[in-house]
């Protein structure tokens, strides 16, 4: 079986092709830096690490890759004749790797129109939609009906955290034992394959995606903004303060009390699933740096991402939201040179107020929710955490 993947990062290595190659896919990377081409093919293998206490090393093979801008042919004849198609290059380069993707998918329908999957594996609601969109804009309508009539994108959600480290010349990713990935199978087209072993397959999405966006990403979140505040380097230092660990778990606790009311989830299984969480964050083998969490502020107090939007729904049913106001306070102070958001969330502060960044940046227009929120950040702000 012919597994095509666009993206040789982390999560690309460490996750999807590791996942694939264990279900007895031949994976071929398509990514543009040569390097880690090169690397891939001179072994038609790569090693990754796990974050497990053995710290164990396992030899993913048989893969191979190419260069999607040197090698588009090659690309293009690979995307034909594959089985399934899957890519992690983060979602704001889906439109850089639609071009090929179509073109591939074009010849296809002249050469080998049999059922397929394209899958986005990104940390975004419904990539594989955006996907698909991006792919739309290199053909005609006629040409994409054509193709819907054998080829799908079903959306996913995945998890696993993946970093990597420099062995001699070689980049290796580092991976925790934890991973999820889960496929909508409501948008798959039945390519008759066997289902994917340690995938999960699911008829509603939704759970799923605002599960992870609302208590594991809105949790790491806040550890990050909290820590920064208290002058820790990383996720695993920040848990290792008490009061810091309370304020995240409950922050995490309230978010999961609008997975209940959304979704009807059973509190209990979200207890635990919040425990293993926070296993995962105090991992002892991983040192996640606060800096890299917290970055892209402005994004991610936005009013629809993962701290304010259970906050306003929590909010607005009359729910307790002290733990996640105290987190979206934090992330308003976070104030690091290093990234570009942090510098004009600081800036728009300056110049505006706090006030106007509430209103504005997280639009957020109840007046009692603002003011719950400017009372936190002015505490915070006065005691720094110390």
């Amino acid at each position: 079986m012919q597994a095509v993947h666009f993206g040789a990062g982390n999560i690309g290595k460490g996750f999807i092709g590791y996942l694939l190659s264990k279900n007895g896919y031949d994976v071929c990377f398509v990514d543009v830096n040569q390097q880690m081409i090169d690397q891939i093919n001179s072994r038609n293998s790569y090693d990754i690490e796990l974050l497990s206490d053995d710290r164990r090393m396992e030899t993913i093979s048989p893969v191979s890759a190419l260069n999607s801008m040197t090698q588009k042919d090659a690309v293009v004849d690979r995307i034909v004749n594959a089985d399934i198609i899957t890519m992690s290059v983060g979602v704001q380069n889906l439109s850089k790797v639609a071009g090929v993707l179509a073109e591939g998918l074009k010849k296809r329908a002249v050469e080998n129109p049999k059922p397929l999957n394209v899958m986005a594996n990104e940390n975004a609601i419904n990539a594989s939609s955006t996907l698909k969109k991006e792919v739309a804009e290199y053909l005609t309508q006629e040409e994409m009906k054509e193709l819907g009539a054998f080829i799908a994108f079903p959306n996913t959600a995945v998890d696993r955290l993946a970093l990597s480290r420099q062995s001699k010349s070689v980049e290796i990713p580092i991976v925790e034992p934890f991973y999820e990935w889960v496929i909508d199978e409501s948008e798959k087209v039945d390519d008759g394959l066997p289902k994917l072993q340690g995938v999960t397959y699911t008829q509603d999405l939704t759970p799923f995606i605002e599960r992870k966006l609302y208590i594991v990403n809105m949790g790491h979140a806040a550890a990050a903004y909290l820590g920064y505040l208290k002058g820790c380097h990383t996720i695993r230092e920040t848990l290792q303060y008490a009061e810091l660990e309370t304020l995240v778990k409950g922050a995490m606790k309230e978010a999961a009390g609008y997975i209940v009311q959304t979704f009807q989830a059973d509190p209990e299984e979200l207890d635990r699933f919040i425990e293993k969480t926070l296993g995962r964050f105090k991992n002892p083998h991983v040192d996640d740096d606060v800096k890299r969490v917290g970055r892209a502020p402005l994004r991610k107090l936005g009013l629809r991402e993962r701290l304010v939007h259970p906050t306003v729904s929590l909010f607005e049913a009359g729910y307790s939201v002290e733990h996640l106001t105290t987190a979206i306070a934090a992330g308003f102070l976070f104030d690091t040179s290093e990234d570009e958001e942090a510098v004009e969330l600081q800036n728009y502060i300056a110049e505006n107020g706090i006030e106007k960044a509430i209103q504005n940046i997280s639009s957020i227009k109840d007046q009692n929710l603002q003011s719950k929120i400017l009372n936190k950040y002015n505490d915070l702000k006065a005691s720094a955490l110390n």
